[in-house]
């Protein structure tokens, strides 16, 4: 039997599998139908050109897709961010995500030392002969001091001359601490007279200005000076304390204008004296702005 004839016929498909490919039924040659052939290669290659056209579009759908999603996610990192710091030269920062302005402040002005020495409310820091006249010597600029005896008592009148019993006690004085220092043959007394407030201080350093002086105190290696011979006396005040100096020769002699050293010896220990107050009213500040 030739191909073509005899049998049922089947449709050819070029898209199925082993389906039977179209001969000239005419011909008794077996020669095939090259013309159909040719329509059936082109309308093949068609097909696959439109399918391969369709798979491009859907990458490039793809590939669109993956970019638009990049972005998204570059901007949505920004967003949470803050202002990108890494733009493009020709970018620009859009007015809305400006850094924000915030209203200026300012820290409170340290506290005053001298407003916590200026009154017995605010001055309440334990207080001795002790922390007042730390230590066993003293040393200003080049010269050192030995420090003798300290007396510490309520009864301020006790421990001053001339004037300055009356005056103490007239004005409020609630205690006097004394300490005293010696070098090269000198001797001076300290006197740190207390009171509640600065005014009475002040009051109390004017009129102690003559006629009144502290009382000299021996002890500790230091003898009796100061209570027979002329001595150097000071008077001088700092927020509620008044503090006095006392000081001479240990043998006895006066003090006169030409005594240039025992008036250094003055000034070393008034400069203590005030440093030490000072001291005392920066520590309190300090500790209240700590609070």
């Amino acid at each position: 039997m030739s191909y073509g004839q005899g049998g049922p016929q089947s449709q050819w498909d070029p898209w199925k599998p082993n389906s039977q490919q179209p001969w000239n039924s005419g011909g008794d040659d077996g020669t095939p139908d090259w013309a159909a052939l040719a329509e059936a290669s082109e309308t093949r290659n068609k097909r696959r050109k439109l399918l391969f056209i369709a798979g491009g579009a859907l990458a490039t759908v793809a590939i669109g897709t993956a970019v638009a999603m990049a972005v998204v996610s570059a901007n949505s990192g920004n967003d949470a961010h803050g202002t990108p710091t890494n733009l493009p030269a020709s970018a620009s920062v859009p007015s809305g995500s400006a850094t924000p302005s915030f209203a200026p402040t300012s820290a409170p002005p340290p506290l005053d030392p001298r407003d916590f020495i200026a009154s017995a409310k605010k001055d309440t820091a334990p207080l001795s002969a002790d922390t007042l006249f730390p230590g066993t010597q003293l040393t200003m600029g080049s010269t050192v001091y030995k420090k003798g005896a300290t007396a510490d008592t309520t009864n301020c009148a006790s421990a001053a001359s001339g004037d300055l019993p009356k005056i103490l006690s007239a004005n409020g004085c609630t205690r006097l601490i004394r300490a005293t220092y010696s070098t090269g043959g000198t001797a001076i007394t300290v006197g740190v007279a207390l009171f509640d407030d600065q005014a009475q201080a002040t009051k109390v350093r004017k009129l102690a200005a003559k006629k009144a002086m502290v009382r000299s105190l021996p002890g500790k290696g230091v003898k009796n000076f100061c209570d027979a011979a002329v001595c150097l006396t000071t008077t001088n005040a700092v927020g509620r304390y008044v503090y006095f100096t006392t000081g001479g020769f240990l043998n006895g002699k006066n003090v006169t204008k030409q005594d240039t050293k025992v008036f250094s010896v003055g000034n070393d220990l008034q400069q203590f004296t005030f440093n030490q107050i000072y001291r005392r009213g920066q520590a309190e500040a300090s500790a209240a702005a700590n609070r």
